[in-house]
């Protein structure tokens, strides 16, 4: 694999490690393998699994827990190296959920929880893939959210639906959002919400759960969910952390974890960026390489300055995170994602131009990666959504929405 971005940044010894034991791990599986997992719409349970065994799932996860106990230093390299070794940003997503859905559970669920979850999610016997927040009425606006969690003794009733949930199929747990308290009783919008642990296959026994997949035009092989929940019972001791207060736990950790996505779209860039380079080498038209001209020239150089740009922002913000407590890491997260996104669409963008008429054949693979990188554009916030966090909270204009 060659780095274009490999003098980007100083990287630490343990992160060095990192990056060798995950590119050696990306190193077995070759672009036939994604392609046709893209082109099935197949889960990449092999690759996944080989993580899982490795003990990468459970990166996050405190070492008392049989976990590495690593943070988000360490994760902006994997998950960069993942979306890199040519699986792209779908690569990437197919594991982000099981490294970062066990966060919650770290910071806020009982010990017993913890202590009976974690080291099975260390050791690769149990995924937490899945997320349940957004709902037809609540995308960007989450405290809308309308799906419901009653308290009947021992347990929870839950009732309602959520939408463009990831990965439930290769998933044994759900982290999932409901209400507590319903939006019209709380004094303030954002209290009132719970997170639980749900067990998918007990969901499934109870005939409480139902699920369709969502058709979608990226991400080929991690699947999307529309969930209908009726009465579905979750055990009260599956309450995350404190009841009411889960919007709150949802924000904790948010920003690193968006450093993490940023880091995702730069692999996805790099990915597309050497992947253009390669072929305006090779690619002759009028007896000389394509990559002569300058009209080819210019818009790869100009890819290659902007995701340089974007991962020594994106680093830089990961090292802080973890060193200086007085660092706004909102207003680096934010930056890092848009900035990261933008390079990384610009980067496809410029690989399907160079490859001409082949851009859009699915065996050069740079159609799937203009279609991903399409995607970062919107998840897991949109660039408005980073651009509206950094109007309000850096430059101090007035709230918007």
């Amino acid at each position: 694999m060659v780095d274009l971005l490999r003098d980007a940044v100083s990287l630490t010894e343990r992160q060095r490690l990192v990056r060798s034991s995950i590119r050696d791990v990306c190193d077995t599986f070759d672009e036939e393998y994604w392609r046709t997992r893209a082109e099935k719409g197949v889960y990449p349970h092999e690759f996944v699994d080989t993580l899982a065994e490795q003990g990468w799932m459970g990166v996050l996860v405190p070492e008392e827990y049989g976990g590495a106990g690593m943070g988000t230093r360490e994760t902006v390299v994997m998950m960069e190296e993942i979306a890199a070794g040519g699986g792209g940003f779908s690569a990437a997503q197919a594991v982000h959920g099981g490294v970062y859905n066990s966060v919650p559970i770290v910071s806020y669920a009982s010990e017993e929880l913890k202590s009976d979850l974690l080291p099975r999610v260390a050791e690769g016997e149990a995924s937490i893939q899945a997320f349940g927040l957004t709902e037809p009425n609540a995308g960007s606006n989450s405290p809308a959210i309308e799906t419901r969690a009653e308290r009947e003794g021992d347990e929870y009733v839950i009732d309602g639906q959520k939408i463009w949930t990831s990965r439930v199929d290769v998933s044994d747990y759900l982290v999932l959002v409901a209400r507590t308290i319903p939006l019209e009783d709380v004094e303030k919008r954002t209290r009132g919400i719970s997170m639980f642990l749900v067990d998918l296959e007990d969901a499934h026994d109870q005939g409480a759960l139902e699920m369709t997949e969502i058709p979608k035009s990226a991400s080929d092989f991690v699947h999307s969910f529309e969930l209908w929940f009726d009465d579905l019972r979750v055990p009260a001791e599956n309450l995350i952390g404190e009841e009411g207060a889960g919007f709150y736990q949802v924000l904790d950790g948010l920003n690193e974890e968006r450093l993490v996505i940023a880091a995702e779209c730069l692999g996805l860039g790099r990915l597309a960026l050497e992947r253009a380079v390669e072929y305006a080498n090779e690619r002759e038209v009028f007896g000389r390489p394509i990559g002569r001209n300058q009209a080819l020239q210019h818009p790869l150089a100009d890819a290659y300055a902007r995701l340089q740009a974007a991962k020594q922002l994106t680093y830089n913000a990961a090292e802080r995170a973890a060193t200086d407590d007085a660092v706004d890491l909102g207003a680096l997260a934010n930056a890092a994602k848009y900035l990261s996104a933008d390079a990384a669409y610009t980067a496809a963008d410029v690989a399907v131009q160079v490859h001409g008429g082949f851009g859009i054949a699915t065996e050069y693979d740079v159609e799937r990666y203009f279609r991903e990188a399409r995607l970062t554009r919107l998840v897991p916030i949109t660039q408005e959504l980073a651009l509206n966090y950094i109007g309000e909270n850096v430059l101090g204009l007035p709230r918007s929405y």
